[in-house]
């Protein structure tokens, strides 16, 4: 009886590893990840509308209808990019992501404090070449580190009622995501 029961609990063991071992390894391993499914739709370095969501056709998961939504897939591997992101009347956030989809800051209207969230994307090695009087000169410019090369950013803007989308997909439209001039 013991020895079955020692059989059926080192399954269990083996059972729970080969499992968390296959949740772990997915993300790096799929190749339908948020980053291909928006190659063809969305230019680097370009803010791109996102249709509505719908179960069969979300290109990201966990898209809320209640939020126009918008994206930029950037290369930093030229030069930084300047993001500018008009603020919508009711809400607006701003998500970088990795290439594999790693969340690495996050900005909202509330946070910024502004009617137009304004920050500069660099990696940690653009960000160490910038002059040192670039650095005094930019105390109240906000320079995110990305660390990776590429990557998605996720703009987003709540309608509160069906009738504002519109609205917000409006103020999406006045976002820009360019590379800074050298």
């Amino acid at each position: 009886m013991i020895r079955w029961l020692m059989w059926l609990l080192g399954g269990i063991v083996l059972g729970g590893m080969v499992h968390l071992a296959t949740v772990l390894a997915l993300p790096t391993t799929a190749s339908r990840d948020a980053y291909s499914r928006l190659t063809p739709i969305a230019q680097v370095n370009t803010v791109v509308p996102l249709p509505a969501p719908a179960p069969a056709t979300a290109l990201l998961p966990f898209m809320d209808p209640a939020f126009a939504a918008a994206v930029c897939r950037y290369d930093l591997s030229e030069a930084p990019l300047k993001l500018t992101v008009p603020v919508s009347q009711a809400y607006t956030s701003v998500s970088f992501y990795t290439r594999k989809g790693i969340a690495y800051y996050a900005i909202n209207d509330r946070a910024a404090g502004r009617r137009v969230i304004e920050l500069d994307l660099m990696t940690e090695k653009q960000h160490a070449d910038m002059p040192e009087e670039e650095d005094v000169t930019a105390a109240d410019r906000l320079i995110v580190e990305s660390p990776t090369p590429t990557g998605i950013i996720v703009l987003k803007a709540l309608a509160p009622e069906p009738g504002q989308m519109a609205s917000a997909r409006r103020t999406l439209a006045g976002a820009r995501c360019r590379p800074q001039p050298q």
